[in-house]
């Protein structure tokens, strides 16, 4: 989710000391936005993309960009995985619990 709102991912985020380009928000900037600062957001940079030189305007447009990446992770991405548990627990799980019955190991489950 912080890649399609910052453009960084989560360790850049919070490590980043340069602020990249002008769609790329870190921890650091949003501070020094937040402290009175300009927050690293060159602005002649920004207005020339149609944006104000704000963090919130900067994010608002990475959310107008990416919000399909986003949804896609929130949502899609748990029910595929919950989805695809179901589909595979059974043939994967019942052989391996047959096994280790027949090798005398009756008290150990998998799964």
């Amino acid at each position: 989710m912080s890649k399609g709102a910052t453009k960084n991912g989560l360790v850049e985020f919070f490590t980043a000391t340069n602020g990249g380009h002008s769609y790329e928000l870190t921890a650091r900037e949003l501070l020094n936005f937040a402290m009175g600062g300009k927050g690293g957001i060159y602005g002649p940079t920004a207005a020339g993309s149609g944006i104000d030189a704000t963090p919130q305007a900067v994010m608002l447009h990475n959310i107008k960009q990416n919000w399909p990446m986003m949804v896609g992770t929130a949502i899609l991405v748990p029910v595929g995985f919950n989805i695809a548990s179901k589909l595979l627990r059974k043939p994967v799980i019942l052989p391996a619990n047959r096994m280790l019955r027949s090798a005398g190991l009756a008290d150990v489950k998998m799964g």
